[in-house]
């Protein structure tokens, strides 16, 4: 079942060219698409590029990118398979476009200085809040290449203890989730690269309520996600929304 009007945004006029129930059926998270194409408004991307797709999840982001900007695409994750996500891949057209690997973030199998740019969406505070994990990420992308990211995180500082409100949503790794000048902060103090765009998406409270109720309306019915669209409407972006940030390797 799929809701008789997926939503669609006039700001992500890509997005919207793709099938409902991929969307909705490889979706891990807030709209890939959506955050995949609001991060590349502002990547250098250009035809032939090697681009490594960090925590791809189930290859939304991944296909995007290659076909939206006719990049390679190295499609990493951890906890999905390389095979899962290959016949994905090839069902889409792009064997020989993406490549599917099964990699942990901290234990990457390629050269140094092998990628023109890095891009992770939604994936991130997995492990890049580790103060030396840009240290290691940088090595791979080619001088003056960009790393690019979209995370989940606070539009304003906790003031003291986590709000009563979120405390429904919140699970242990929701404490890797920080403020826009947090991570500004934690890239730009190591030297390694300059931070050219680090901002909060606007509204993106109301693109993640309406995101929500879309895969209600498509039949997901778990308690969890009522919970989530409960939190959210509390919460009124106060709190929760997702930033993105751009920064470009010395």
């Amino acid at each position: 079942m799929l809701p008789r009007d997926l939503p669609k945004r006039e700001e992500f006029p890509r997005s919207n060219k793709y099938d409902a129930k991929r969307i909705i059926d490889d979706q891990m998270g807030l709209n890939a698409l959506w955050l995949t194409e609001w991060l590349c408004r502002d990547l250098d991307l250009r035809p032939g590029m090697r681009v490594l797709d960090l925590g791809c999840g189930k290859g939304l982001s991944s296909v995007f990118l290659a076909k939206e900007y006719l990049v390679q695409v190295w499609a990493t994750d951890l906890w999905i398979s390389a095979t899962d996500n290959y016949k994905r891949f090839t069902a889409d057209g792009l064997t020989g476009r993406v490549f599917p690997i099964h990699s942990d973030a901290r234990e990457l199998p390629f050269a140094e200085e092998f990628f023109d740019a890095i891009v992770c969406v939604d994936a991130y505070i997995y492990f890049g809040t580790d103060d030396l994990y840009l240290d290691y990420l940088h090595r791979f992308v080619k001088p003056g290449g960009q790393i690019g990211i979209v995370v989940p995180g606070f539009m304003r500082d906790l003031d003291g203890l986590l709000p009563k409100h979120l405390i429904p949503f919140w699970a242990q790794e929701c404490w890797t989730w920080h403020t826009v000048e947090w991570w500004h902060r934690l890239w730009s103090r190591t030297g390694l690269v300059e931070v050219e765009l680090a901002e909060k998406m606007p509204d993106c409270w109301k693109l993640w309520l309406e995101w929500k109720k879309a895969r209600v309306e498509a039949g997901d019915d778990s308690p969890s996600l009522q919970t989530d669209i409960q939190v959210l409407e509390a919460d009124h972006g106060r709190y929760m929304g997702f930033i993105r940030m751009i920064a470009r390797g010395k």
